[in-house]
C-alpha cells in the first residue's frame, strides 16, 4: 500500500463496521474494497452460501443488478467515438419499433388518450433516461398494468415469474405501448439501458455478451464479468437472499448452486443482468477515475468518460422523475451514474456512481481519487441504500489520510 493514501485506524474502523453487519446477521458476507491511486484496501467478510457455510473469498461472484448500467453506458459511448452511433440521432434507424411514437396526454390517461411525439428519441435519452418510457410505480396508472401484461415492467433481475422476452419481442412489445412522457421531458428508471444493449447489438452487428466481452472485459481483464456463469466458476457464486417482511429473517432467494445465473438470459439486459468480482468492478472503476484508459489500454477518451459522468438532468427533469422523494436535491444524473450536484456529506461535488438492487454499491471520487465497491449478496429492500451501504461509504472517505 501507497504511503499516506488510507489511515491504519480508518481502516481499521472499517473493517470492524463491516464485520458488525456480518456478525449481526445483516448481511451473510460481503467483500468491499477501497482504492485510491494505487493503493487497495479489500475486506473479505462471511459466508458466500449461510446453509453450506462456505467461506466468502475476494473472488467470488456477485450478481451486481443495475451496477450493470454504467458498462452499457461505456459500451454505447465507443459506439459513438467510433462514429457508428451518434447521441444526437435517432435511434429509429437501428430500432424501427421506436418510431413515430405517441405519447401519452398524461402519465395516468388510458391508453388510448395520446399525442404524437414532439421528436425522435436519441441516444442521448436512452442513457440519461430521458426516452419517454421506464420504471413507474403507480399502480393505478393504466399504462403500468399494461408493461406488466406485456412482461416488459422493471423487476428485480430474473426474480420474475415470467422471464423477459427475447430483444426483438421486447422492443417490438415496448413499441406496442404509448410514452408516458415526451422525449426528453422526464427521468424514468432502467428500461432504456435495457434499450441500449438492444441497439449497441443492431449497430455493431454482434451479440451484446460479445461486444462486451471483447470491447470491455478483454482488454480490462474483467474474466469474470458476464450475464451468466459457466459450471468451472459456479462454486464461486454467491447465493443470494432476501428479507422476509414477516419475520425479518433472511431466505434464500437464488442459489449459488444451480443459479438461474448458470444458464445465459433469453434477453442479455444491460440495465440488471451482469454478475461480476469486486477485482473486475475495480479495473472498470480505474479505468473511469483515469480518463478512459487503463493499465495502458484506452477503453474510451478523458473527454466521454467526463460527458458520461456530467448531470444532464434539466429542472423540469427533476420535477417529474425520480426513485424516491428529493432524489434530486442533491444529485443528478448523468449517462448510467447519478452524480452528486451538492455537497451534503463527505462526497465530493462530482462523485458518480450506482447501486445495485440484489447488494451491490459503487462509487467513484475524482476529487480524492477514491474508489469503493461493496458487495454483499443481500437484496436491497427500498431505493434508498441500506445502512451496511451508507457506513461503508462513510468509513471510506473516513479512512483517508488526507
Amino acid at each position: 500500500m501507497a504511503a499516506n493514501d488510507f489511515t491504519p485506524p480508518g481502516l481499521n474502523r472499517l473493517h470492524r463496521v463491516l464485520s458488525g453487519y456480518v456478525q449481526r446477521g445483516t448481511v451473510p458476507g460481503l467483500v468491499a474494497a477501497v482504492a485510491k491511486g494505487d493503493s487497495t484496501h479489500v475486506e473479505v467478510l462471511g459466508r458466500r452460501d449461510v446453509d453450506r457455510g462456505e467461506a466468502m473469498s475476494r473472488d467470488s461472484i456477485f450478481r451486481i443488478a443495475s451496477m450493470s448500467k454504467p458498462i452499457t453506458a461505456v459500451a454505447a459511448l465507443t459506439l459513438v467515438e467510433d462514429c457508428v452511433l451518434r447521441l444526437d440521432d435517432p435511434v429509429e434507424e437501428f430500432l424501427p419499433e421506436l418510431a413515430d411514437r405517441r405519447v401519452l396526454k398524461s402519465p395516468g390517461s388510458p391508453l388510448e388518450e395520446t399525442v404524437p411525439a414532439e421528436r425522435p428519441i436519441t441516444l442521448r435519452d436512452l442513457l440519461s433516461f430521458r426516452a419517454g418510457f421506464g420504471g413507474v410505480w403507480n399502480p393505478d396508472w393504466p399504462i403500468t398494468a399494461a408493461m406488466q401484461e406485456a412482461g416488459i415492467a422493471p423487476a428485480p433481475p430474473r426474480f420474475s415469474p415470467e422471464p423477459a422476452p427475447e430483444p426483438d419481442l421486447y422492443l417490438r412489445r415496448l413499441g406496442e405501448l404509448p410514452l408516458i412522457y415526451q422525449p426528453g421531458e422526464a427521468w424514468l428508471y432502467h428500461m432504456p439501458l435495457a434499450v441500449t444493449g438492444v441497439l449497441i447489438a443492431r449497430a455493431s452487428g454482434r451479440p451484446f455478451p460479445e461486444f462486451l466481452r471483447e470491447r470491455l472485459f478483454e482488454p480490462l481483464g474483467m474474466d469474470d464479468t458476464a450475464f451468466h456463469v459457466p459450471p468451472e466458476k459456479q462454486e464461486r457464486l454467491v447465493s443470494a437472499y432476501r428479507v422476509d417482511p414477516e419475520s425479518g429473517a433472511l431466505e434464500l432467494a437464488d442459489p449459488g448452486e444451480n443459479s438461474i445465473w448458470s444458464e445465459p438470459p433469453p434477453f442479455p439486459d444491460g440495465g440488471g443482468d451482469l454478475v461480476s468480482t469486486v477485482d473486475d468492478y475495480l479495473a472498470f472503476a480505474r479505468m473511469l477515475l483515469g480518463g478512459g484508459i487503463y493499465s495502458g489500454t484506452r477503453i474510451l477518451s478523458r473527454p466521454s468518460v467526463e460527458l458520461m459522468t456530467t448531470d444532464h438532468l434539466t429542472a423540469e427533469n427533476r420535477r417529474r422523475g425520480g426513485l424516491v422523494n428529493g432524489a434530486w436535491d442533491t444529485a443528478g444524473w448523468g449517462f448510467g451514474v447519478q452524480v452528486t450536484t451538492a455537497r451534503s456529506g463527505l462526497a465530493s461535488v462530482g462523485r458518480y456512481g450506482w447501486d445495485g438492487g440484489l447488494g451491490t454499491a459503487w462509487f467513484n471520487d475524482s476529487r480524492e481519487r477514491l474508489i469503493g465497491i461493496l458487495l454483499t449478496q443481500r437484496l436491497w429492500q427500498s431505493p434508498q441504500p441500506p445502512d451496511v451501504a451508507v457506513d461503508f461509504e462513510t468509513g471510506a472517505y473516513a479512512a483517508l489520510a488526507a
